[in-house]
């Protein structure tokens, strides 16, 4: 069955989705005046929201080798028993092992499923086949002492934080889940020891840091936490790993959540008894992220499952009051004066068309919102499939000027993933969905397929 809602547009007489002609010409009759829109507005076609993941995956694919060199000679090293100190990854624009290449990775595979298009999820193969031989080899070959001084796969053999292991973790059990890839267990099982045994918590089990002061959450950490645990509860059927990503939407929701505004703030600390909060945008979206990952795999039957689903709908319901007139969010969700941010949009298109898909919120109120989001995403990507407008890593702060100087980089790692999860998404909501402009407003009608 495929759905159909409508999207409220004033477009009077226009057929086209996409406006060119200013509006504000006092002689123009109105059915003829056509607004003069920052982005596109409507609802785009899926063969062009695939030629923009194409563009992404065409460039990722290009500077993320999955090689080893000899650092001396500069020549390609393929046999595991040449390793030696020489050795080294063949350094490209992103690292294979890095949180957002985590995210990146969930992303490609997720692409697939919706595209049918196997090229993404080879490229999740051939990059986790690598680590698989390649991480074991290395483990064997050098006392850890090397390994972390040259930064050596560090990540996946001694992982020291949330963000060296959690969001990889969780794209490798996903893998391991589907085929694409049978010889993970062990990588999985050595992140999954640091993420659930070994990360601080505070005296009430809530996962936590100490900086910048002891006893600090941030909001960042539900994603670099849950998804892998929820996946390994998944994975293994133990009802463990569902009942603490519970816990963790919860316990952050208690003290984090401004249920005025619907949006959580970015950094909570034990020892302040008045928080100033900032609202940041990306971690809204880890926030948003983390629980959709914990829907898709969180038992119907699970006694969490309504609580962290009203969570999950509050805050959709909160963001829809920030999203700006050009389908952007700002990088501080309730300043209209902080600048235009692009991974964030891409994780709230994501999130809500997937909400939409999966019938957990309205697609008749929420639909055009991540629509709007992808339109806005689709212009931050640049001729070479480079993502612009992503805020580059950022801390947790308790002041302003903080996030507002917070410089964006094409180099930024973690505006890719988002932006290919919210294309493969839109392609579902449009699989899903079908859309048109009548004389008055952009409609869904349902039909069968």
């Amino acid at each position: 069955m495929k759905k159909v809602i409508g999207f409220l547009l004033t477009f009077y007489g226009i057929t086209g989705a996409f406006a060119q002609q200013k509006s504000n010409d006092v002689t123009t009759p109105l059915h003829l005046m056509k607004p003069d829109y920052a982005v596109p507005y409507g609802a785009p076609s899926k063969e062009n929201v695939k030629a923009v993941l194409n563009k992404i995956f065409n460039y990722l694919d290009a500077v993320t080798p999955a090689q080893m060199i000899n650092k001396q000679t500069g020549e390609i090293v393929d046999d595991i028993n040449k390793l030696d100190t020489n050795t080294n990854l063949k350094s490209g624009d992103f690292r294979l092992t890095s949180y957002e290449w985590g995210v990146t990775y969930s992303a490609m595979q997720r692409a697939t499923e919706t595209t049918g298009d196997k090229k993404y999820s080879d490229y999740v193969k051939t990059r986790f086949d690598f680590l698989s031989i390649w991480v074991p080899a290395v483990k064997q070959k050098f006392p850890l002492e090397f390994i972390q001084r040259q930064k050596l796969f560090n990540q996946p053999i001694d992982p020291h934080a949330l963000d060296d292991a959690g969001a990889v973790c969780a794209s490798m059990i996903k893998a391991q889940r589907s085929g694409l890839n049978n010889d993970l267990r062990p990588l999985i099982n050595n992140y999954i020891n640091y993420v659930f045994t070994k990360e601080y918590r505070f005296k009430d089990g809530t996962i936590g840091r100490n900086r910048p002061q002891k006893n600090s959450l941030w909001l960042d950490d539900l994603y670099m936490y849950i998804p892998s645990v929820a996946q390994m509860g998944k994975l293994t059927g133990d009802k463990k790993y569902f009942d603490d990503a519970v816990k963790q939407v919860l316990s952050y929701s208690k003290r984090m959540f401004n249920k005025e505004k619907g949006l959580y703030m970015h950094g909570w600390v034990e020892s302040m008894q008045v928080h100033p909060q900032f609202h940041w945008g990306r971690a809204n979206g880890w926030a948003l992220l983390a629980m959709s990952e914990l829907l898709d795999v969180l038992p119907e039957s699970h006694a969490g499952r309504n609580a962290v689903l009203q969570q999950f709908k509050d805050l959709v319901k909160g963001l829809a009051t920030y999203q700006s007139g050009s389908g952007f969010w700002h990088q501080l969700l309730d300043r209209n004066d902080s600048y235009l941010e692009t991974s964030a949009t891409a994780i709230y298109a994501y999130c809500i068309a997937h909400a939409c898909n999966k019938g957990w919120i309205d697609a008749m109120i929420y639909g055009p919102m991540s629509i709007l989001a992808w339109n806005a995403v689709s212009t931050k990507i640049n001729d070479k499939g480079q993502v612009e407008g992503t805020c580059v890593g950022t801390g947790m702060a308790f002041d302003p000027a903080f996030y507002y100087y917070r410089p964006v980089n094409v180099f930024a790692a973690h505006g890719y993933g988002p932006a290919i999860l919210a294309g493969a998404e839109i392609i579902e909501l449009l699989n899903n969905y079908s859309f048109y402009i009548n004389d008055s407003s952009l409609q869904l009608k349902e039909k069968i397929k």
